[in-house]
């Protein structure tokens, strides 16, 4: 077994699912509302019934967790059946491990309540302010910071995954 190929096949497998995830499997509730806190309501309307609600911590905090969730779910699934098809078995605790990491670090990031969540504040220690609210020419400067540490912590999760994994 090659450990470096096993590491670029898991990081792609993540990498795949984590967009798949992100953008196909979240649900617009939960794009919109897991920002919300008590003092930064979201008001949100059901594009089929037009009824608008208003939303704070806890409907913030559930839905950030509801779609941590099925973007950990779609990583495990995507990822376990690559592997299998490419005859690459992980180990259940690496795999454990790895998603574990993922599934926090999502939820942290993904918590974005103004003038609160860590990605504002990373960018506001780093010199980033700026460019995190920077929302104009078709950019979107949280959103790309975003990213950025999701593919990071997605790299340290398929080292991870990466250990201990075999060949069938």
């Amino acid at each position: 077994m090659h450990r470096p190929a096993v590491f670029a096949a898991l990081l792609g497998l993540t990498r795949a699912a984590s967009a798949v995830g992100d953008f196909w499997v979240q649900n617009d509730f939960c794009a919109r509302v897991k920002g919300a806190s008590d003092d930064a309501p979201v008001t949100y309307e059901n594009p089929a019934t037009k009824e608008k609600t208003t939303h704070g911590t806890a409907d913030g905090r559930k839905a950030c967790l509801h779609h941590c969730l099925t973007y950990t779910a779609t990583q495990a699934v995507a990822v376990g059946l690559g592997a299998r098809a490419l005859g690459i078995r992980v180990h259940s605790g690496a795999a454990a491990a790895a998603l574990a990491l993922s599934f926090g670090t999502h939820y942290i990031a993904d918590r974005r309540v103004p003038g609160h969540g860590v990605l504002e504040k990373l960018a506001d220690k780093t010199g980033n302010t700026n460019f995190y609210t920077l929302a104009d020419f078709g950019m979107n400067g949280a959103f790309h910071l975003d990213n950025s540490w999701h593919h990071g912590w997605e790299t340290v999760a398929a080292l991870i995954a990466t250990a201990k994994a075999t060949t069938r």
